[in-house]
Parts: structure tokens; C-alpha cells; sequence
């Protein structure tokens, strides 16, 4: 056996072997406590394929591949340096790629004033019995589109998977042996994801939970039951969630669609009825301005004025009224963004002006044609761009930008306004018919333009966090 380090790890090799009654077969490693790898033995070396210098340049958690880091794994398997437990798991990967599945043992050691840690490694073919497992355990925690928590009696968390890291935006080897209380302690309690009830076998099945970690909102469905050794007691217990927010959404999104298809059958049927009698009174009341004005009552005047203003109100409100139903005589062609954009930038413009808001306009060349009707495209950028610069009273910066999302094929526009943001209890009705957070808003500009959008295959997306809103007009290109 050849090792590749210096002299004074021998002993401390062959007393490891003794200690833990190994072969000269058995792979060993010496790892300090950074993880810089400081010698391997043969079988490590034939079974990687990297040489004794090669190996010392790598880290331990390239060459191989556990749940946990060095310490973490010490602490739990490992209460102390005499007693030895059920050997953990992992895969060694090889110079080549491949992986080899290796359980392990380790003692530390002290070299000089530095910690390092000497493994004990025993390849698939000694233990046979274990390996299916796990494996199955490894890979389910590993590769498993779930969230998927393992807790201990003394309410700490015993693992974690990758799919619950992300949806916590934690880091796993920071809540990794951690109580819950203080994994969650910002979160209030009747939110929390795990409560300590769990552990007197409370079982829940298919829990609906919105969860927000500063980043994204998700929902999910949560169970979790309680796990038993052979004589029946509680020795832990498990969570598992679901991540189903773009089931809601599209739940969410038909729910609306269906209320929109009810308010434009009842403005078809009724929009004319209204606009009939309007057209009258608005004849009438333009010769009486007409009169007063030839008479010099100008008092009677203002008053006709102010009366007609309304009515333009109205008939305005009628034709987004006509607008849920289906649009009539839409004209669908290949057009070009950009040109729609830039075709109404002075609009934009001077509105912004008007609120001391800074116009930021942001183009990719060479995007490819939509199918679209231009004039209500033209109306859905119009609406969005002016409901973000209302939402900067004391002045901003609205931002649009041009991308273009190859792999859904969309070509997408960004409006985001420097504004406070929109509250999440406000942000899943804003596309609702009538509702508006506007002291003379009718409701209904959103609810419109995502009729149009939709009519022409895209979505009209909403996101903010406190900071500024931004809505993603996206639309398949041609």
C-alpha cells in the first residue's frame, strides 16, 4: 500500500484499520477540515482513477458525493471517537464521471493545531444488502420534485430536500440539525410550515398552504404523518408538499375568464340599450349649450358643459363594456413591436411628463413578428403604461423592455414603474371586472386589455415586492 502524504499519517491509518477490524482493501481518505483532500489510499486511487497528485487538488466534495458536509455528518453519525454506528452513505464520482456507491466511517484527528477527518470507505460489493435503498433514499431526497422534511423527536431537522431548499430559499447546510422553532422563528406561528404538534401524530393530508419566502409566492399541498420503529413508538416524523401554484393559477385564470365571458354577454345585450338613449340626450343637451352660449348664459352654459362631459364618461365605459365581449372587427396581421412601441413613445412621453416621471425605453433588435391587431395592442400598452406612471405620484422611472423567450416562443414586453408596489392581498384581483384601487376608476382597463391579449394567445402577467410592479405582456411570435 502506497499513501500519498507525509509519514506521520501511518500510524493513524493502521490503527484505523485495527480499530474498525478493515482489510488493506478498504478505501481511506484524509480530509482536513476545509475539505482539501491530504492523501488517499490505492483502492481510492483505482477506483477514481485519479492519480496521488491529481487527487490532492480536488475537494472532498468533488470526489464525493453525501447530504451533509464533514462536520455535520461527524456530529450525527459520530457522538464521540469510540462509539460507531450504522455507517452513512454516498458516491464517489470518478475522474471519468462515473459514480460508485460507498458507505463510510470516520475518526478525527489532530494534526498539530488542525483538525482533520480520516474516512473509512467500504465499496458497494461488501455490502450488497444496503445498496438499493439506499440508493432509492439518496435519489428520492435528491432528485424528487418534492419538498420533503425529516424530523426528529427533539423537533430538529434530521434532512431536507433539494426541492424544499429552494421553495424555503434556504441553504440546507444552514438549517441542516436545526430546531424548526428556529428555522422558522420569523415566520408566525400560525403560518409556519411545521407545527411541533406533529409529533403527538396529527396527520394531514393534501393541506392547502401559501407560502411567500421574500422572493415567491408559492402554493402547496402538504402532508405529514408521524414514522414508527417495529415496537410501534413515534421515533419522528415526515413533511411532504407539492408545489401546485401554476395549478391554482390556472384555476384562478379560468374563474376569471369565466366571469369576463358573463359580464360581456351581459354588456352585448345591453351596451346599445344604453348608448341609444345617451346619443339623444347628448344631442339635446349640445343645442342647449348652443342656445345659452347665443344667449350669454354662460352659469346655464357650464352646466351643459360639465353634463356632457359625463356622458362622454359613460359612452366611454359602454365601449370597455363592448370590449369583454368578443372584439368585433379585428384585423390580425404579422406586425412588428418595436414599431407599435415606438409608434406611441411621444404618448407615453408626455404623460410621464405631467407626473415628473422618467421615460426609460430599453429595444432588442430584430424581434421577430407577432400576430396581433395593432390598434388594440396599441390600447393594452397605452393602459399598462399609464396605470405605472399614476403609480408614481412622486415621480419614478417607468421602464419598458423588449426580450424574447426562445423556448416558450414569446415575444415579451417588460413595464415596470418605480412605484410602491401592490399589496399581495390586492395583486389576484387586479384583473378583476370592477375592481380598482382608483378614486375615478371604472375597474375594467386590466380586465380589457387581458381580454385582448388573451384573444391573441399571450398572457399578461403581474409581479411585485414592495419596490415597483412589473407586468410581462407576452404574445407567441409568428
Amino acid at each position: 500500500m502506497s499513501i500519498h502524504d507525509p509519514q506521520d499519517y501511518m500510524v493513524s491509518i493502521e490503527e484505523m484499520r485495527k480499530l474498525f477490524n478493515l482489510n488493506v482493501q478498504t478505501g481511506m481518505l484524509v480530509v482536513d477540515e476545509d475539505g482539501k483532500i491530504i492523501l488517499a489510499t490505492d483502492q481510492i486511487l483505482k477506483f477514481s482513477g485519479y492519480s496521488a497528485e491529481e487527487i490532492t487538488q480536488i475537494s472532498f466534495p468533488q470526489l464525493f458525493k453525501v447530504r451533509a458536509t464533514l462536520r455535520e455528518l461527524y456530529e450525527f453519525y459520530f457522538k464521540n471517537e469510540s462509539s460507531l454506528v450504522e455507517w452513512p452513505h454516498g458516491f464517489l464520482v470518478g475522474k471519468n464521471g462515473e459514480t460508485i456507491f460507498y458507505q463510510f466511517s470516520m475518526l478525527k484527528l489532530m494534526r498539530g493545531d488542525k483538525l482533520t477527518y480520516l474516512l473509512a470507505m467500504k465499496h458497494q460489493e461488501e455490502y450488497p444488502q444496503l445498496n438499493l435503498l439506499q440508493r432509492f433514499s439518496d435519489a428520492f431526497l435528491k432528485d424528487i420534485n418534492l419538498g420533503v422534511l425529516l424530523i426528529s423527536m427533539n423537533f430538529t431537522l434530521v434532512d431536507v430536500s433539494d426541492r424544499a431548499c429552494q421553495i424555503l430559499a434556504m441553504d440546507r447546510e444552514h438549517i441542516l440539525n436545526k430546531s424548526l422553532e428556529e428555522i422558522f422563528a420569523t415566520v408566525p406561528s400560525q403560518h409556519q410550515l411545521v407545527q411541533r404538534t406533529i409529533l403527538d401524530g396529527a396527520v394531514v393530508r393534501n393541506h392547502a398552504v401559501s407560502w411567500t419566502n421574500n422572493q415567491e409566492r408559492f402554493e402547496l399541498l402538504l402532508d405529514s404523518n408521524v414514522l414508527k420503529d417495529s415496537q410501534g413508538k413515534i421515533v419522528g416524523a415526515y413533511v411532504i408538499f407539492k408545489d401546485v401554484t401554476n395549478m391554482r393559477s390556472l384555476e384562478e385564470m379560468v374563474q376569471r375568464s369565466d366571469r369576463l365571458a358573463m359580464i360581456g354577454q351581459i354588456a352585448a345585450g345591453t351596451a346599445h340599450e344604453i348608448r341609444n338613449p345617451l346619443t339623444s340626450i347628448k344631442g339635446f343637451l349640445q343645442v342647449l349649450r348652443r342656445t345659452f352660449e347665443v344667449q350669454g348664459m354662460e352659469k346655464e352654459q357650464s352646466y351643459t358643459v360639465v353634463m356632457l362631459e359625463e356622458i362622454d364618461r359613460i359612452n366611454e365605459l359602454v365601449n370597455e363594456f363592448l370590449l369583454l365581449s368578443k372584439p368585433k372587427h379585428v384585423s390580425y396581421e404579422r406586425i412588428d413591436v418595436t414599431e407599435v412601441l415606438r409608434g406611441i413613445l411621444p404618448i407615453i412621453n408626455n404623460e410621464a411628463i405631467l407626473y415628473n416621471v422618467h421615460l426609460q425605453y430599453e429595444a432588442s433588435y430584430h424581434l421577430p413578428e407577432v400576430i396581433a391587431d395593432k390598434e388594440l395592442l396599441k390600447q393594452v400598452f397605452l393602459n399598462v403604461c399609464k396605470n405605472g406612471i399614476e403609480a408614481m405620484a412622486d415621480g419614478g422611472t417607468l421602464t419598458i423592455s423588449e426580450k424574447v423567450d426562445t423556448v416558450e416562443r414569446n415575444v415579451s414586453i417588460d413595464i415596470h414603474d418605480t412605484g410602491s408596489g401592490i399589496p399581495m392581498f390586492v395583486i389576484d384581483k387586479i384583473f378583476d371586472p370592477f375592481f380598482t384601487t382608483k378614486d375615478t376608476g371604472t375597474g375594467l382597463g386590466l380586465s380589457v386589455c387581458q381580454r385582448i391579449i388573451h384573444d391573441m394567445g399571450g398572457t399578461i402577467r403581474v409581479s411585485s415586492k414592495g419596490f415597483g410592479t412589473t407586468f410581462t405582456i407576452s404574445i407567441p411570435y409568428a
